[in-house]
């Protein structure tokens, strides 16, 4: 069964970290949220007074972050001493859980920083696990070239007969990027039963009778086939599906937790330094 649009969002242009310019598309007033998935940032720029500041020191607890680098280099470090590097093309999947603080700094001043950042709930059962780093370098993500027509790079889950990275998340996460020639058609499977959307970062698409501008979030209905035709430009958007969880959220800042007294606790266990 062929998805279909539930409802196209136009990203809110904002700012985060230490000032750095954002459009945010969930985790809005217009979308608090699409269960599992809390947030989704977009950030890209040619100005390094844009994006430098970076995103220093701050905490998470009770989910994970997703970050794809689409452009330029971003340099994460932690309160437990690991430290990586995001390259072009590369990606990381931060398993917060019990709670952490790091900080995200790109690594040049000038030059075009471009890329998503994602934030994945945890199940209540998983919440205060160790945490946990998934950094992928880029030629570590398989990439499937479908005849002329796209290319899809596969980050997590399954698909082409790829199997992405990422692995042993508890929402069983699909996430690909896809290059779509012009004027070209293409189906890809979605697991039925799990929320979906798709996020366009480059050129226009048709799909289930639609026209869809750049930078627009389509959340699909649910089904287990996505059909999309690029216009008469080179078209590009991720795509992301994951396993809704179904439960309480009570989040505050950068805690995401179930319940007032855990995010009361989470506030504590900061404060005296026992992340």
């Amino acid at each position: 069964m062929q998805r279909t649009i539930d409802q196209i969002i136009s990203p809110v242009s904002t700012s985060d970290g230490a000032g750095v310019k954002i459009k945010r598309a969930i985790g809005t007033s217009t979308l608090d949220h699409l269960d599992p998935f809390l947030l989704l940032d977009v950030f890209g720029s040619e100005k390094g007074t844009d994006y430098i500041a970076g995103f220093p020191d701050h905490p998470h607890r009770g989910f994970e972050t997703v970050t794809y680098m689409l452009n330029g280099k971003m340099r994460h470090r932690d309160s437990a001493g690991n430290e990586g590097l995001l390259e072009t093309g590369g990606a990381q999947w931060m398993t917060a859980g019990r709670g952490l603080v790091h900080s995200e700094m790109p690594e040049q001043s000038d030059g075009l920083m471009k890329g998503f950042q994602i934030w994945v709930n945890l199940p209540a059962d998983k919440k205060m696990i160790p945490p946990r780093y998934q950094d992928i370098q880029p030629d570590a993500i398989p990439t499937a070239h479908i005849e002329d027509r796209a290319e899809v790079k596969v980050i997590a889950g399954e698909l082409f007969d790829l199997v992405g990275p990422i692995s042993d998340i508890a929402t069983k996460p699909l996430f690909i990027d896809v290059v779509l020639k012009p004027n070209q058609e293409l189906s890809l499977p979605v697991p039925e039963g799990q929320t979906a959307f798709l996020y366009i970062y480059e050129g226009k698409m048709h799909l289930d009778g639609e026209d869809i501008e750049t930078d627009r979030l389509v959340i699909l209905e649910d089904g287990d086939e996505v059909s999309v035709r690029s216009c008469t430009q080179e078209t590009r958007f991720i795509l992301l599906a994951a396993d809704p969880i179904c439960e309480p959220i009570v989040r505050y800042g950068p805690f995401v937790m179930n319940s007032r007294e855990e995010i009361y606790q989470a506030f504590e266990d900061f404060k005296n330094g026992s992340f």
